[in-house]
């Protein structure tokens, strides 16, 4: 039987010495692993189409066994992310998030959509980091750890919020900050800015300006909640660190 869908391409394993076993997040299947033989031949009409990131139109043949890559036809290879090393990286750890965070064969619009659109920004060089902590709090979302971010998380208050609280699950108020002796300080932009990370749609998402030192605790508040909560360890997010690292001192 002949299946047809559209997805992008996560990950490809070797499997032999010409075939790969390739993952992919499709828009109505969820994510979908197919065959793909004689990909890694030099004249391969597949050997382009298993590249992460690629997104394309999809025929397989599913019997018995793994389905198995009849035809493909590519809707965005999206060359770009590829050709640059830091851009790779952090589509990288985007992949890895909806990897690791959505099941085999759960469909979900919202997210391949969602995905779509932040590969397409992303390769237009839109702030990268602004970018990974939106898709960072998106898939939070999606697993179901969602931190509170506008109201302090322990009154309720809109008062004004100056630190976050990991173990109370969101932002702190000043009245409520010693009820968590290990909660954050953050700043004022800080406070502000996180909320809307969580709330803003993609497509409405102008020009990016955001201090480094904004950034910086942006990422790390939002990094030690996924830790704390997520119980996953991120390879890819570890190497963006790394790399981000080697080309700061160089």
């Amino acid at each position: 039987m002949l299946s047809k869908f559209e997805g992008i391409v996560l990950r490809a394993k070797d499997y032999g010495e010409s075939h790969q076993i390739v993952l992919v997040f499709t828009e109505h299947l969820g994510k979908f692993t197919v065959m793909a033989r004689g990909s890694k031949k030099a004249k391969s009409r597949f050997r382009a189409v298993t590249e992460p990131f690629t997104q394309a139109q999809f025929v397989c043949f599913a019997g018995s066994g793994m389905p198995t890559l009849s035809q493909a036809d590519i809707l965005k290879s999206r060359h770009i992310l590829r050709s640059d090393l830091l851009l790779t990286a952090y589509g990288a750890y985007w992949l890895e998030l909806i990897d690791k965070l959505i099941a085999e064969k759960e469909p979900n619009p919202v997210v391949y959509r969602f995905l779509d659109l932040a590969l397409d920004l992303l390769e237009k060089r839109t702030d990268p980091d602004i970018l990974t902590r939106i898709f960072e709090l998106k898939m939070l979302k999606i697993a179901g750890y969602q931190p509170v971010l506008h109201h302090c998380t322990h009154c309720h208050s809109s008062s004004p919020l100056v630190a976050f609280s990991v173990r109370q699950g969101g932002l702190l108020c000043a009245k409520c900050v010693s009820t968590d002796p290990e909660a954050i300080p953050v700043t004022k932009a800080t406070a502000r800015i996180l909320p809307i990370l969580q709330m803003v749609e993609l497509k409405r998402l102008g020009e990016v300006t955001v201090k480094p030192e904004t950034k910086e605790q942006l990422e790390g508040v939002i990094c030690l909640f996924m830790d704390e909560y997520l119980s996953h360890q991120w390879k890819a997010r570890h190497i963006l660190k790394q790399l981000q690292s080697a080309m700061s001192t160089s």
